[in-house]
Parts: C-alpha cells; structure tokens; sequence
C-alpha cells in the first residue's frame, strides 16, 4: 500500500496488507469522551456539525501497526445524548482517519472487503456488494496529514470526504452499520481501538 521502489516496494506492500487485514496493529489509546483532543500532534474538535445535527467526540486513539509505526489517529462522533454503544443506531455519526504513512487507495479497498467478508454473513454482504463496489471507487491515495471523514446522515447514506472534499456517498441505514462495523463492530480491525473510540474504559 505504501509507494516505494520496484521489488522492495511490491513486497513491503504486501507485507503492509497482510497486516492490516490480519490485525496485527497495537493501539496508542488516547481519549476522553465530550473533550477536545490532541493524539500525537492531530487534533480533533470536540465538536462538529453534520448536516445541521451537532455531534460531540466520544473519543480517539492511535492504530500502531507491529509496535514500529503509527497508521492513523481517529475520533468518533455521535449526537451528544448519545452513548458510544449506541453508534449501530440509526443516527447521524462520523469517523475521522488522519494518516500517518502513505497508502494507495487499492490498498483500503481490499483491506475493508477481507474485513467485512469476515464479519458479515454470505447474504448480508451480498446485499451490499454493489454500493461496496461504488464506495471503494471513491478512495484515493493519501500521505502523511491526510484526513478522511466517513459520515452518516439517516436519509442521505454515507458519505466518505479525503481533506474536507466530497468523494461520494452511498445510500442505506445498513451500509452505515457495516462499514462503520470496520472499526466499530463484533469484530473490528481492534477492540482496543474500537473501545476508545467509542468513549470505553
């Protein structure tokens, strides 16, 4: 996923996906739910609106992958009389990504599709392969400082945005549970991680 030279980068690459559809990433956990925050020099507001619906961070931290690097910093949003366990809820919701390292778009794409084929049942990812296909058509790659922002709003779908930019939505409550299940779910890519985000001690 990162662009490097010929050989050495292919297979860097591939080393790179195996691991972050394997999980073996180690969390810096960071987060006090309703603060603003800062987790390794990112910041992220304590609040943001979405849609005219203002939604109050849960909480953040960072994904380490193998103990050697740092990934990405995050922090989810949900409406403020809101628990973190409520986040499958049909409710406005949001994810915001800051990178650390360089990653081809491919590499997201086939990084969520391992993850979800795990997760989900033969039938409930069948029904959403197509708008799966649609939304991993919107990735682009990223470098250091990069922020992708994955929204929900209940009657417009899921919207992903790479630096504040619109790439692209998709429609349906349950696309959003799925693919916020990524990192939120049963079975997400860190339970570590998925409890700081979710505001968990």
């Amino acid at each position: 996923m990162i662009v490097l030279i010929t050989k050495r980068k292919e297979s860097w690459n591939m080393t790179w996906k195996k691991a972050l559809v394997s999980f073996g990433v180690m969390v810096l956990c960071i987060g006090t739910p309703g603060w603003a925050l800062e987790v390794k020099d990112v910041s992220f507001a304590d609040e943001v609106t979405l849609n005219k619906t203002v939604l109050s961070i849960k909480g953040a931290a960072v994904l380490k992958w193998a103990m050697l690097f740092d990934v990405y910093a995050g922090a989810f949003y949900l409406p403020d009389h809101l628990s973190g366990a409520k986040w499958h809820e049909d409710v406005p919701k949001k994810l915001e990504l800051s990178y650390f390292r360089d990653i081809e778009a491919q590499g997201f794409a086939d990084a969520s599709d391992k993850i979800l084929k795990d997760s989900l049942s033969a039938g409930e990812y069948e029904r959403l392969a197509e708008r799966l296909t649609i939304f991993y058509g919107f990735f682009k790659d990223v470098k250091p400082g990069d922020r992708y922002s994955i929204s929900y709003s209940p009657g417009q779908g899921t919207e992903l945005k790479l630096n504040g930019q619109g790439q692209g939505s998709v429609q349906g409550a349950d696309f959003a549970v799925a693919y916020f299940g990524i990192w939120l779910g049963k079975n997400p890519i860190n339970k570590t991680f998925r409890d700081r985000l979710l505001g968990a001690r």
